[in-house]
């Protein structure tokens, strides 16, 4: 049974810093890229960052670059979301998904296994 499951969302000040982790279980991770997904109250999910399957390349979406960095460690089949100078707008479910194959990095219908999600709120 494939599992993906998130850790380390709450809540933080703007300004402030959280790591998120995903723990992968019943999937050989190392031939999956993997990606953090992100959805706010009545908006649609849409990208955060990705990252492929031998850690070479990493993709972020236009909102956070520069601020939040993704990881994986593939012997603890791990991924990691480093995120910094949060701001309120950065509030919502962060998802951790991967895909073995990908098309459209940014799509979330490209995915095929998904995390249940952690919050993270950012207080003004």
């Amino acid at each position: 049974q494939v599992q993906l499951v998130e850790s380390g969302g709450g809540l933080v000040q703007a300004g402030g810093s959280l790591r998120l982790s995903c723990a992968s279980s019943g999937l050989p991770f190392n031939l999956y890229t993997t990606a953090w997904f992100r959805q706010a109250p009545g908006k649609e999910r849409e990208f955060v960052a990705a990252i492929t399957r031998n850690g070479g390349r990493t993709y972020d979406a236009d909102s956070v670059k520069g601020r939040f960095t993704i990881s994986r460690d593939n012997a603890k089949n791990m991924v990691y979301l480093q995120m910094n100078s949060l701001t309120p707008e950065d509030t919502g479910v962060y998802y951790c998904a991967a895909v073995l194959s990908p098309g459209r990095l940014g799509a979330p219908n490209e995915y095929r296994y998904w995390g249940q999600g952690t919050q993270v709120t950012v207080s003004s």
